[in-house]
Parts: C-alpha cells; sequence; structure tokens
C-alpha cells in the first residue's frame, strides 16, 4: 500500500519544491524584517521568532523531502539514466521525475541557505 498514490505525479509536481522554497522564503523575511521593524511592538521576542522560523524551516525541508521521494518514484528509483530524449510517455516522465529530483535537491539547499541567518544571527541590528 502507497502511501500517497502514483496518479498525483503530474507536471505539477516539477513545481512543489521551488514553491515551497519561495514561501519560506517570503515567510522568514517577512517575519524578520516585521519583527525588526517593530520590535517593541510585536507581542513576542527575537529568540520566539527565531523558534518560530525554525519550525517552518522543519516543514519546508520535509515538504521538499516528500517531494524529492515522489520524485524518485517517478524516476523509477533511478533505475533509467538519463537522457531521457525519447519521444515516449515513459521517458517523459523520467525525464520528468530526474528533474523534480534534481530541483528537490536544489530547493533543500537554497531552504538551509535562507535559513542560515537564523543560527547566527542573535539580535536585530540596528
Amino acid at each position: 500500500m502507497r502511501l500517497i498514490p502514483k496518479e498525483i505525479e503530474s507536471l505539477w509536481t516539477l513545481f512543489t519544491a521551488p514553491t515551497i522554497w519561495a514561501l519560506h522564503f517570503l515567510a522568514c523575511y517577512i517575519t524578520a524584517a516585521v519583527t525588526c521593524a517593530k520590535a517593541g511592538a510585536v507581542p513576542f521576542s527575537f529568540d520566539t521568532m527565531r523558534l518560530a522560523l525554525g519550525l517552518i524551516t522543519l516543514a519546508a525541508l520535509a515538504g521538499i523531502v516528500l517531494s524529492a521521494v515522489l520524485a524518485w518514484r517517478q524516476w523509477g528509483f533511478g533505475s533509467g539514466d538519463p537522457p531521457h530524449d525519447e519521444p515516449t510517455r515513459k521517458d517523459r516522465l523520467l525525464f520528468q521525475g530526474f528533474a523534480t529530483l534534481l530541483l528537490s535537491g536544489l530547493s533543500f539547499v537554497a531552504v538551509l541557505f535562507v535559513a542560515m541567518p537564523l543560527v547566527f544571527i542573535g539580535a536585530c541590528q540596528p
């Protein structure tokens, strides 16, 4: 029994990981900007914001890993070597799975880089 049905694999899965990264990027930078701009007016501390964004980062990474697992399955668990350039449905699905897997890896690294300031910055800078 599969947790996620194979039928959901479509062209939309190609955009899942970059979309998660973009939403994570916006959440991190908007939240940090508002928190630092309104330092006394927000009802939570900088450390609370860092913790919340850390949890959002973990959720984003989990979503990207799920996207990568789906891509790995669509790619046939790495059974076919690229290039997948034949004009057949099978090669199109293999190419799409491989491309989604690569985008998932890139998005995973991008989320880590966006979250890196949460580790190194301890307070808002004037």
